[in-house]
């Protein structure tokens, strides 16, 4: 179904008061749920988490959790990772409506059609898809371990990278690699952050780092401006949502241009205090994730609503893509 077929008026009403904070912790007590947000959600949903951070590693804190039942602040795709690698526990996710323009844009059916046209290739999915699209997947991969997975694979071999084709072509830029196929797919946020805009806001504050998302449209010109000699090379960062974090913390710079979803300033603020941290496209908002509300988070903690449900097959497949990029190491970032 399309989302213009969706209602996706966020629920609302419900402020994120002092009683809001103390009735979703009592209902998280209650459930003996442990919530995780997103750092691209909303401020007062990562202040309320338990834990913050990008999906991957959320699912993974959520695996090795004690809490038999798992709120996730996010996308679908999302709920349905921590789905993957916790099947034995209750996922909700406050309002199942809330998708993943990326994540749509290929479907296991599509998926199962190209590897048919490239018979013996071996498919590299980005976790940020669906779990039917992981059960087709060889091996997963994030934003961070994306160029060492498929450095792992032998030479000799096709590959069919999916579904980001700029991370595609970061993979493909980094490793040299021809045989790389690489799914036309986007996230319409990312894709919108564009190079002369990464330019001009780069012109006007010469001094600042460059923390960029390789999701973004933007990426192939921050590395051109760095090649040029435009921005010293030292200034961008090519970087995932959890190494945005790492990095907040270890630059020396006093302003730093981020390109991504503007959720993650939040983050970066909190991380790194005493830097100005600015969005090179302030529209940059994703409006699925912006619809896990403080209204509905409580509908989710009061009701029980929405849970996550993995076919148990469909989830093993899945699994095995995701446990197989965790053996060749460990991934630093979700996406």
């Amino acid at each position: 179904m399309t989302a213009e077929l969706i209602d996706l008026t966020p629920y609302g009403g419900v402020e994120a008061d002092a009683a809001w904070r103390d009735e979703v912790r009592a209902l998280a007590r209650e459930r003996d749920a442990v919530l995780l947000a997103h750092n691209y959600q909303l401020p007062e949903i990562q202040d309320i988490a338990d834990f913050t951070g990008d999906s991957l590693a959320l699912s993974r804190i959520a695996a090795q959790s004690d809490a038999s039942t798992i709120v996730f602040c996010g996308v679908h795709f999302m709920a349905e990772t921590a789905k993957i690698l916790s099947p034995e526990k209750t996922v909700l996710i406050p309002d199942e409506r809330a998708g993943c323009s990326l994540a749509d844009s290929i479907t296991g059916a599509q998926l199962r059609e190209w590897k048919a046209e490239h018979p013996g290739a071996v498919v590299v999915s980005y976790v940020n898809t669906t779990a039917e699209v992981k059960a087709e997947t060889d091996i997963c991969c994030t934003s961070s371990n994306a160029v060492d997975v498929v450095r792992s694979i032998p030479a000799d071999r096709e590959v069919l990278f999916l579904p980001d084709q700029f991370l595609g072509a970061h993979v493909k830029r980094e490793t040299g690699r021809e045989n790389l196929h690489i799914w036309a797919g986007e996230c319409h946020v990312h894709a919108g952050i564009n190079g002369p805009e990464l330019a001009e806001r780069a012109a006007a504050d010469p001094d600042a780092d460059l923390f960029i998302h390789p999701e973004c449209g933007c990426a192939t010109s921050a590395l051109y401006l760095a090649g040029e000699g435009i921005v010293p090379s030292a200034q961008v960062k090519i970087l995932s949502t959890g190494d945005m974090v790492t990095q907040a913390k270890a630059t020396n710079a006093k302003s730093v241009l981020v390109a991504t979803e503007i959720g993650m300033l939040h983050q970066l603020r909190k991380a790194a205090p005493g830097i100005e941290f600015r969005a090179v496209n302030d529209r940059a908002s994703c409006r699925y994730m912006k619809m896990i509300t403080p209204a509905a988070l409580l509908r989710a903690l009061r009701e029980g609503r929405d849970e996550v449900h993995v076919d148990l097959d469909t989830a093993a497949r899945a699994r095995g893509a995701v446990q197989r990029m965790i053996e060749i190491g460990q991934p630093g970032g979700g996406e």
